[in-house]
């Protein structure tokens, strides 16, 4: 075989790999909307002339170049914030791309079966429908990864009107489609290339009229909020003989608060347990004119052990607490604990033995409004914020990122955090310890926003808002449904 042959063979794999590089450029921080969406069209373009294997692997090809990049933040958190050293941590990341691969390997293996439809159909209906069947696949199983959902790309674009009707999923459904239909006018015959223009005119004409519907109406005044950054580094935050001076920094950097209605602090912003906490510290919060809501950790005695709670604690008129429910794998809890327990021992890392609240969130009552919260990690799970509306007014999330240090990951988060706004179509405070602390409205604006690695003080007037989306009422079940009839019209020859 001549070089040039060889060249030829290997260059789709070369491609997916290369579109799949590109695929998270789409996402914060660096946001070039259009090359996500152009890299999945690559990516269609690979798999229509390819047979159920080679769709597979190079589907596979693309996810690990995705994956590779756009989750490369879990390297920073296993091996500088984690202690695990770099080259198990390099293998325990390489291991989790190769699985969060296998998603896009699946759709593109799924769609090559589809041996009844057209072409075209195949393209526009097929591929689309299975790509997010697969990403919605991905937020459930195993505990549930939703990361990179190309919807997310969209959040300062007119398609983020989509995100109150059907979330983020059916953004991208919209895109992946949209996508579809260009690769059939660039590369499709002349039928082609007219049906794919009018499935765009006809997306482009859903967008427009989406963009006049409102679910939700203000209710009350807006309320003054003041989020407390104060930078702790994890190496400081620790050690025990720092606990009082980061609790008295938290406290004196909240008494120039005194004009705000709600003072919120990050997760486990005091690096102890509730109980050991001064009642006098929690006395002088509450004796503050605002409400305070702010991290901590809890633990009550079960037999011969402890059951600890990563939970916000809301001072107010009462005091009331909320513990986490979706914890994150390998960070605050070990998946498989009878074999892998050594692992915990040997890593040394704090706040990795939580469990997971098992009752239903309960809205606090805060500032004169009902407020949803949820902890870090579970803002990225659509079901954990749409739970307790639309009771909720407002939404809180205490995070905590200085686990992933200067990487991408506290900007994809804040991204999600401006979907869940548009959701749900209510403002949300999202408190955190290291940057990008911010109060978002409810059409996903963000109103003030915290540089990162510095203390800082976010100050802001946010409008409780009251109704029920679209989205909050019926879930994902719009954008499954959706995809199943795709495939649907996949199965018929006549299309």
């Amino acid at each position: 075989m001549t070089h040039s042959g060889a060249l030829a063979r290997r260059l789709p794999a070369i491609t997916a790999i290369a579109a799949g590089i590109s695929y998270p450029l789409g996402f914060a921080p660096l946001a070039l909307v259009p090359l996500s969406p152009l890299a999945l069209g690559v990516l269609f373009f690979l798999w229509r002339d390819a047979g159920p294997r080679r769709a597979a692997w190079l589907g596979g090809l693309f996810g690990c170049g995705a994956f590779g990049v756009g989750i490369s933040w879990v390297y920073v958190s296993l091996h500088q914030y984690g202690n695990m050293p770099a080259p198990l941590a390099l293998a325990v990341v390489g291991v989790f791309v190769l699985l969060m691969a296998l998603y896009p390997a699946l759709a593109g293996g799924l769609q090559a079966l589809f041996t009844r439809a057209s072409g075209n159909i195949r393209l526009v209906a097929v591929m689309p429908a299975l790509w997010v069947l697969l990403e919605w696949l991905r937020g459930q199983l195993f505990s549930g990864f939703p990361w990179l959902y190309l919807g997310y790309t969209q959040v300062d674009t007119p398609l983020a009107a989509l995100l109150p009707l059907g979330g983020v999923l059916t953004v991208s459904l919209l895109m992946a489609v949209a996508t579809a239909c260009l690769v059939g006018v660039v590369a499709g015959e002349r039928r082609q290339r007219l049906q794919g223009l009018g499935v765009l005119m006809a997306l482009s004409v859903v967008v427009f009229v989406t963009t006049t519907l409102r679910f939700v109406q203000p209710v009350g005044d807006a309320i003054r909020v003041a989020i407390v950054q104060e930078n702790i580094s994890l190496a400081h935050k620790w050690e025990g003989s720092r606990a009082s001076a980061i609790a008295q920094g938290y406290l004196e950097a909240s008494q120039a608060e005194r004009d705000a209605d709600l003072v919120v602090w990050p997760e486990v912003a005091l690096p102890v347990y509730l109980d050991q906490v001064d009642p006098n510290y929690l006395q002088a919060l509450a004796q503050h004119p605002a409400d305070f809501l702010l991290g901590v950790m809890e633990r009550q005695r079960e037999g011969d052990g402890w059951h600890l709670y990563n939970s916000a604690l809301g001072i107010g008129d009462t005091m009331a607490l909320y513990r986490k429910r979706q914890l994150v794998p390998f960070g605050e809890y070990l998946p498989l604990q009878p074999l892998l327990g050594w692992l915990l021992v040997y890593l040394q890392i704090p706040m990795s033995d939580f469990i997971p609240w098992a009752g239903g969130p309960q809205p606090m009552q805060l500032a004169g409004q009902p407020l949803g919260v949820t902890i870090c990690y579970e803002d990225a799970f659509q079901e954990e914020v749409t739970e307790p509306l639309p009771t909720a007014t407002v939404l809180v999330n205490l995070s905590e990122d200085a686990w992933f240090g200067d990487s991408l990951a506290p900007h994809q988060r804040l991204q999600m955090a401006r979907s869940r706004a548009l959701e749900t179509g209510r403002p949300l405070v999202r408190a955190s310890n290291n940057g990008l602390s911010a109060l978002i409205a409810a059409d996903g604006r963000i109103l003030a926003l915290a540089p990162q690695f510095q203390a800082a003080a976010v100050r802001g007037m946010v409008q409780p808002m009251q109704g029920t989306t679209p989205f909050v009422r019926y879930g994902n079940l719009l954008v499954v449904g959706l995809c199943l009839l795709l495939l649907l019209a996949g199965t018929s020859r006549r299309l």
